[in-house]
C-alpha cells in the first residue's frame, strides 16, 4: 500500500482538496485498496475546522464530497507513516522540514513538482 499525506497550512483548503481529487481519481481507477490518502496541517490554527466552504464548493461541483473532514495538524509520526509527504508550497515544504527533523528518505515534495509545469500551488485564504 502506498500513503500519501498532503499538507498546506491550516489544512481547510490546498491539502484537503488534494486529498478528496486523489481518493477520487484512485476509485474511479479501482485502485483505492492500494492507497492510503490523507491530509493535514503545517499549523495549529485550524485543528478541528471543517474544510473551507468555497473549497468544499468546488469539490461539491465535481461530484466530490469531503463532509466530515477537519483540519489537524501533523506531526513527527506523519514521517514515518506515509511514504509521501506532499505540500503545496515552499512555505510548506519549509515547514514539514523543520516539524519532521529533516528528510533522509526523500519523502517530502512539492505537489506540482510531480506534473509537467512545477510551481507552487497559491493559497487561495490569502490570495
Amino acid at each position: 500500500m502506498t500513503r500519501i499525506l498532503f499538507i498546506c497550512l491550516g489544512n481547510i483548503c490546498r491539502s484537503p482538496m488534494a486529498e478528496y481529487v486523489m481518493k477520487d481519481l484512485t476509485s474511479k481507477a479501482g485502485l483505492s485498496e492500494q492507497f492510503e490518502i490523507a491530509s493535514a496541517a503545517t499549523s495549529a490554527w485550524e485543528i478541528g475546522n471543517p474544510v473551507y466552504p468555497p473549497a468544499r464548493q468546488k469539490l461539491a461541483e465535481h461530484g466530490i464530497d469531503c463532509n466530515g473532514k477537519t483540519a489537524r495538524q501533523m506531526t513527527r509520526l506523519d514521517y514515518a507513516r506515509y511514504d509521501h509527504l506532499i505540500g503545496m508550497d515552499e512555505s510548506n515544504l519549509c515547514d514539514i522540514l523543520r516539524l519532521v527533523g529533516g528528510d533522509p528518505q526523500h519523502k517530502v515534495s512539492l505537489l506540482m513538482a510531480h506534473t509537467d509545469h512545477p510551481r507552487e500551488v497559491a493559497d487561495p485564504w490569502f490570495t
